[in-house]
């Protein structure tokens, strides 16, 4: 799939890796940007991720094939209904945000008719931030999760696929409120853990690490306003995956307590037959 004109709101990590992606795999003709902070507009042209900036987000949404939201969770959904009056029929807004459910419930049925939006989540990143760590290479091979709803229109999520296919991804279509109870324990969990972890290690102890607290607290390195917003915005699910991880730990803490070899044996293999099983 080739567009003529991708416009990039939001040029940090994940934008700047679909803008350098999307140029060097041909994906589209020009990518514009869009962002209220000039100095990541500047790094983003710097690196390659754009072609230019645009002056204000009208301005590219009223140019653009395809508006790709690359802002933090929050600003997601006012900033696709800011977009959606600008567009052409048959532009197609779209996003790369860690949660679902609300955006759809903010958005659906509120845009111009000929306009569709279709709610997308790259499984990929890190804990790194800014356009200064893009990489046409970031989506090569990863899961890129799409989301159906009863608004939802077939052939926008048919290009939203193509649009992501054509930067190497593989493409799976979920539900929204699945979507957010998958992303809550093996995304949104894993960095509260990580963030736990770290936040409990006195700082003397920090020359004694190795490789396995660096690996378990990677993620905690991220954006702490970030996360935040991700995570309030997907209460119900992380709470329900808090309290799944609480009954493992707590199932620890017993077989410790007891001395209980065999059942401290078994927990261990279930955590490492589910590691084993990762597929990339």
């Amino acid at each position: 799939m080739r567009i003529d004109t991708l416009a990039v709101v939001g040029v940090g990590l994940i934008g700047g890796s679909i803008g350098l992606a999307a140029r060097r795999r041909g994906a589209a003709g020009r990518v514009v940007g869009v962002d209220g902070r000039p100095e990541a507009l500047r790094r983003a042209l710097a690196c390659g991720a754009l072609d230019e900036a645009a002056p204000d987000l009208r301005t590219a949404a009223a140019a653009a094939d395809v508006v790709m939201v690359c802002t933090p969770v929050d600003a997601i959904a006012p900033t696709i209904l800011e977009a959606a009056p600008a567009c052409r029929p048959g532009t197609l807004l779209t996003d790369a945000g860690s949660t679902k459910a609300a955006l759809l419930r903010a958005v659906d049925g509120k845009l111009p008719a000929g306009v569709a939006f279709v709610g997308g989540h790259p499984l990929a990143g890190s804990e790194k931030q800014g356009s200064d760590y893009s990489s046409a290479e970031m989506f090569e091979g990863r899961p890129v999760l799409l989301t159906r709803t009863p608004y939802t229109d077939d052939n926008a999520l048919s290009r939203a696929a193509g649009f992501w296919e054509a930067l190497g991804a593989r493409v799976r279509v979920m539900d929204p409120e699945e979507h957010d109870r998958a992303v809550a324990t093996t995304s949104h969990l894993p960095h509260l853990t990580a963030s736990a972890l770290a936040g409990v290690t006195p700082p003397e102890w920090l020359g004694l690490t190795a490789g396995g607290f660096r690996d378990a607290t990677r993620v905690a390195a991220g954006g702490p306003e970030l996360w935040a917003g991700i995570l309030l915005s997907n209460t119900e699910a992380v709470l329900a995956a808090l309290g799944r991880l609480d009954g493992r730990l707590t199932a620890f803490r017993r077989a410790l307590a007891a001395g209980d070899r065999e059942a401290l044996t078994a927990l261990l293999r279930e955590g490492k037959e589910v590691r084993d099983a990762l597929i990339y």
